[in-house]
């Protein structure tokens, strides 16, 4: 049981101010006094102090985003400050959890409880504002356990994108923050740690960066501070101060002093969101102007026509409107709608000028193309994938997969209850696996919810848009694609076919759609760079030596002698068999929503594939049918668990009946539709795409009904167009939130087509201009590669040489409580703002082409 630290402090009540009091809560400017806001965090000029605003842990465990941490001149540096028990703790290492969380306003201080309930230890950290200066002190009731002696630490951990080229001293002693990783590493308790790069009782970050320097001082003579670079250990790691907590002692056993210098006055530039792809002529235009809480509007807004010579006109100008506030900023607009002339256009506010951007009728055209053309060819797994000079990646996971064990919840929050489903063993290999499917994200697993999603968005891009693109060579029969050279087939249908033959794979094998496919181990999970090396390719036999000779990769197989759709096992001779116990793990539970959701996506390919692979095309659709019927046929399999078990099974079946319905036209999948309209129109958001999809096999009662949600669901609307100005719904948690902007517009594009006269084409247009730079806290476009200024650092899996996947979308902006969004430009290794997933790539194609499209009608 965790017992309460007893608090050395009486809290008071605590009082959060409303989203739309942004002044409220500013510090007045020219302050340099450290002031507890209403939103509970510390802040004067150029600084906030942040007092687990967010409890320690987050999505996937720990994600940077809790303890103390320090908003510095407008960037999120710091992090983490808090008590752990390694000097440079990797993602899954242990943290303390929340227990509570105290402000005591009118001492100026937070007080969080926390505890360790493994290790039987309770702690609270104080943070505590002293004039223009933060105290943090860690308080124990008794003394550390022995087992920690040594071992816990008060820690704070700094971005080191935010420090390098940059100096630090330590009692004087003067370096610089190392690019890459270096010094001695050590062996303790039979784990490799890092040794501190400096030490001292005072140090100093970036003393000659006024906007980066900060003075830690340690209060408690006895323990020097040390300073760590965390990426010895892993790539995604941070610099680490630390200082351990003393045994035998209970009271204040660590204390700091953070001087966190503020320029005077300082207020952040403003941001000028526009869409870095530019404008159709005939589309609404507006900029959004995002101003600093404590700035003052600097007058005209200005658009400028860039000239042939390269010198700029004014074409329109004038005082931009007062939206309000929103999280921490302030915002103005600047209509320039009337503003139809095809050119190369710039915005201008204050000293800010945006890069060019066009106004043409042919700006959305070509937005899809890297998408298709770069991103998923690099996410097929299976396969070896070249481009011009250099191979992403060889033939990977050809070795797929071994049967996970049961009553196993793995680190990736895939799961098994007493039952796998299948007849396999524990760790027995299930033939058949290896083959088609792409990468789920910056990792390399093979979800199944993504997969399904991914397909049926490629089939509904391909039916609503004609794509006809032929850039990719694409060889099933010798695991190979090739990036810009043509092939004579069309890519997308190509793609479609890779997705359906991972999905089509599962039935084979298994007899029903599985959870998915992921690495065994947590030493493997975090791999980086090519696939191909993730596993040694060769089915795991236990009867053989791990540690044989393990021969090369490029004699593993005969690419010429693969079948591209095998009913058994690709790969049966010994010579490509080894003892190591390296292949990826199926989780095979036989779950009702992973099979509806399996079954829309293949019926959708079997229209898709029909004419280009029509025996896939025919075993996709029989297979469809089957599992609509098995599930028809029994109680639900209602096993959830994080990862293993798709969606919400009324809204899974409402997509398996839909894609059945249109693929059939049989009269009973209608009667589905109609039956399981009541049971998801309370999401109707979310399920709009599909029941609109359907509309046109419906009766004239169902338009009826079809058309009052939509009335509702524009009325809707108006909470996102109340609470912030970009007029969509910014989500919040650990995820960003692009991807539901995009199925925002998704939804708005198939009601638009359906009812024009509810829901507008604007609200289509928006989401596409969010994602090229239309969004809070920066202007970028977050589709890699797209547009004069994109994300170009991302969590891909090249993200450990701070590079990019073209045409690959980030999540995007992520709200960290209590009020900033963010956004890490300058490091890849946050997945929830920057990690690339094939489901928003498939629904970005379709949203890219849905925009062209409209504007082409006529």
């Amino acid at each position: 049981m965790i017992k309460r630290v007893k608090s050395l402090f009486r809290p008071v009540a605590v009082g959060l101010c409303a989203a739309a009091l942004v002044t409220a809560c500013a510090t007045q400017p020219g302050s340099d006094t450290l002031t507890l806001n209403e939103r509970d965090y510390f802040e004067r000029p150029g600084v906030n102090v942040l007092a687990f605003a967010n409890p320690p842990g987050g999505l996937f465990f720990d994600a940077k985003t809790s303890g103390v941490e320090i908003i510095h001149h407008g960037e999120r540096t710091a992090t983490n400050g808090d008590v752990r028990l390694l000097p440079t703790p990797e993602q899954w290492d242990g943290m303390g959890q929340l227990v509570e969380r105290r402000v005591v306003r009118d001492s100026q201080r937070v007080e969080t409880q926390l505890a360790y309930p493994e290790h039987d230890f309770e702690y609270t950290v104080v943070t505590e504002a002293q004039g223009d200066k933060v105290l943090m002190r860690v308080l124990l009731d008794e003394p550390l356990p022995a087992a920690l002696e040594g071992k816990a630490g008060l820690n704070m951990e700094f971005v080191p994108a935010a420090y390098f080229g940059k100096g630090y001293l330590a009692d004087g002693v003067a370096g610089t923050f190392p690019r890459h990783p270096a010094g001695p590493m050590i062996v303790k308790d039979g784990l490799t740690e890092s040794t501190p790069f400096a030490q001292g009782q005072h140090l100093v970050l970036a003393p000659e960066d006024p906007k980066r320097t900060v003075s830690i001082r340690n209060l408690r003579d006895e323990r020097e501070l040390m300073l760590y670079d965390g990426r010895n250990k892993a790539q995604n790691g941070w610099y680490v101060v630390r200082s351990l907590l003393p045994a035998g002692e209970s009271g204040v056993v660590a204390e700091w002093e953070l001087d966190i210098n503020g320029i005077p006055g300082w207020t952040r530039a403003p941001v000028i969101s526009y869409s870095q792809l530019g404008y159709h002529p005939a589309q609404n235009k507006r900029a959004i102007i995002e101003l600093d809480a404590n700035a003052q509007p600097e007058g005209a807004a200005r658009l400028l026509r860039v000239k042939d010579s390269g010198a700029t006109e004014v074409v329109k100008q004038g005082t931009p409107e007062t939206w309000g506030d929103y999280l921490r900023y302030q915002y103005l607009t600047f209509d320039f709608s009337d503003v139809t002339e095809p050119g190369l256009y710039q915005l201008a506010y204050g000293d800010q000028t945006t890069l060019p951007f066009p106004i043409d009728d042919k700006v959305h055209e070509n937005t899809w193309q890297l998408t298709l053309d770069v991103f998923f060819p690099v996410q097929m797994d299976h396969m070896k994938v070249r481009e011009a000079y250099r191979v992403w990646h060889g033939a990977s996971h050809l070795d797929d997969a071994l049967q996970a064990p049961p009553n196993y919840e793995h680190f990736d929050l895939f799961a098994h209850d007493e039952n796998t489903d299948t007849d396999f063993e524990p760790f027995e290999h299930i033939p058949g696996l290896n083959y088609g499917g792409w990468y789920d994200a910056g990792d390399y697993d093979i979800r199944t919810q993504s997969q399904y999603f991914t397909v049926q968005h490629l089939v509904h891009t391909w039916e609503q848009f004609g794509i006809d693109r032929d850039n990719t060579t694409v060889l099933q029969d010798k695991r190979y694609a090739e990036i810009h050279r043509p092939d004579g087939k069309s890519d997308i249908l190509q793609q479609i076919e890779h997705g359906t033959l991972a999905l089509i794979a599962q039935h084979r094998a298994i007899g029903h759609a599985i959870p998915g496919i992921v690495a065994s181990h947590l030493y493997q999970y975090p791999h980086l760079g090519d696939g191909s090396t993730k596993t040694d390719n060769k089915v795991y036999d236990p009867a053989l030596d791990p540690h044989a000779d393990e021969r090369g990769v490029g004699e593993m197989y005969e690419p010429s002698t693969i079948d591209p759709t095998p009913t058994e096992d690709v790969m049966p001779s010994d010579t490509m068999r080894s003892g190591r116990f390296d292949d990826r793990w199926a989780f095979t539970t036989n779950t009702t929503a992973l099979n509806y959701g399996s079954a829309a996506a293949l019926a959708a390919a079997s229209r898709a594939l029909s004419g280009y692979n029509d025996e896939l095309a025919d075993e996709s659709l029989q297979t469809a049918r089957n599992v609509w019927e098995y599930e028809q046929g029994r109680e639900p399999n209602t096993f959830r668990n994080a990862n293993t078990t798709g969606g919400r099974i009324e809204e899974e079946q409402l997509k398996a009946a839909v894609e059945l319905l249109l693929s059939t036209q049989e009269e009973k999948y209608a009667d589905a539709v109609r039956a399981l309209l009541p049971q998801v129109s309370e999401r109707f958001a979310q399920n709009a795409f599909m029941l609109a999809a359907a509309l046109p096999l419906m009766d004239e009662a169902y338009e009826r009904d079809l058309r009052e949600l939509t009335q509702a669901y524009r009325d809707s609307i108006g909470e996102f167009e109340a609470e912030n100005p970009f007029g969509v719904p910014i989500t919040r948690g650990g995820w960003a939130g692009a991807g539901t902007v995009i199925s925002f517009g998704i939804a708005n594009y198939w009601l638009n087509q359906a009812f024009p006269d509810i829901v507008e084409a604007d609200l289509v247009h928006r989401s596409l201009n969010f994602v090229f730079g239309q969004h809070p806290a920066s202007n970028y476009s977050f589709v890699s590669g797209l547009g004069p200024d994109s994300a170009t650092v991302a969590y891909g899996n090249n993200r450990a040489d701070f590079s990019f996947i073209p045409g690959g979308i980030i999540p995007g902006i992520l709200v960290l409580p209590p009020d900033f969004p963010e956004n890490k430009n300058n490091w890849p290794f946050f997945w929830g703002q920057n990690e690339y997933v094939i489901t928003v790539g498939g629904s970005y194609l379709f949203l890219s082409n849905a925009v062209s499209s409209m504007f082409a009608q006529p």
